[in-house]
């Protein structure tokens, strides 16, 4: 904070304003959109690489298989969101801490499930409390990112699997007459064509992850959402140097520019992206661009 901000009360007009915004609190907002943008990084082609093994797995000749990469996709499309987030966070939690328990305290006599709390000793804690802050941020930003994760890699699994089977039959047929093994026409052949088909899909899933980036608050990361609505509530000057009425109105209006700004960018580059796909595929696409080309 700048040095004039010692006294919030002698401050007025702008320079209250620049002291207000470069708070310590403030500051952390400003990270947290650096938070969601970690987790958009981390979790798109962590679910496009689930998806492709969903998909591939739903399309397989071996039965058990193709049940198992089809269970997965109906199974978590069948569920709304938000219950399988507050489900799978509290699930896989007390998986982990279930394990930990199982192993580090052997000799625990009294049951684990007392009614509706779940107790486990001080030692299967994950992660410890004595563990600093930052290792709690990171532990709860890795159960939201493996949540994100295994629910959009279902639904990117469905999208994949719809675009291998949009790929022309013919095609397959005549790289295996061609002499190549079904392997070999799956990754040379299958593959490279699937995604055109694919994209339209996929583009669609990745604005609905930027949307669904707002769960980080109800999984208990301090995302922009929180903080958001942390600083903007009303503010007396008993807690605060600088109290103010309620501003919450302002930061989600920030909120919607910035969530607004971000998929117009999106936009942009995915369609960049289908262009790029479409040359030479014979779809409509790669054919619009072929007479463009030709007149």
């Amino acid at each position: 904070m700048f040095s004039y901000c010692t006294d919030p009360d002698t401050l007025s007009g702008l320079t209250w304003l620049s002291c207000y915004l470069t708070t310590g609190k403030h500051m952390a907002l400003y990270g947290s959109f650096g938070t969601v943008l970690l987790l958009l990084a981390i979790t798109a082609p962590t679910a496009l690489a689930l998806g492709f093994v969903g998909a591939s797995a739903a399309r397989s000749h071996i039965a058990p298989l193709s049940w198992l990469g089809k269970f997965y996709i109906a199974i978590v499309r069948g569920v709304p969101d938000i219950a399988f987030f507050l489900f799978f966070v509290i699930a896989l939690d007390q998986g982990i801490e279930y394990l930990r328990h199982k192993l580090r305290c052997p000799d625990w006599s009294e049951p684990i499930r007392q009614g509706n709390d779940f107790v486990v000793c001080s030692a299967a804690k994950m992660p410890l409390s004595s563990a600093p802050q930052w290792l709690h941020e990171v532990y709860g930003f890795g159960l939201a990112v493996v949540t994100f994760a295994i629910v959009f890699g279902a639904f990117a699994a469905n999208v994949l699997f719809g675009a291998m089977r949009a790929v022309p039959r013919a095609q397959i047929e005549t790289a295996e007459a061609y002499g190549m093994s079904r392997r070999q026409a799956f990754w040379r052949v299958l593959v490279p064509q699937m995604w055109i088909y694919a994209l339209p899909g996929l583009s669609n899933l990745w604005m609905v992850l930027i949307k669904a980036t707002p769960l980080l608050f109800l999984l208990g990361v301090e995302d922009i959402v929180y903080w958001a609505r942390e600083l903007g509530g009303a503010k007396t000057a008993r807690f605060t140097s600088y109290p103010h009425p309620d501003w919450r109105m302002w930061y989600f209006l920030a909120l919607l520019v910035f969530y607004l700004a971000f998929t117009r960018v999106s936009e942009v580059a995915l369609e960049r992206l289908t262009r790029r796909l479409s040359r030479g595929q014979a779809t409509a696409a790669g054919e619009a661009l072929r007479k463009a080309a030709t007149t």
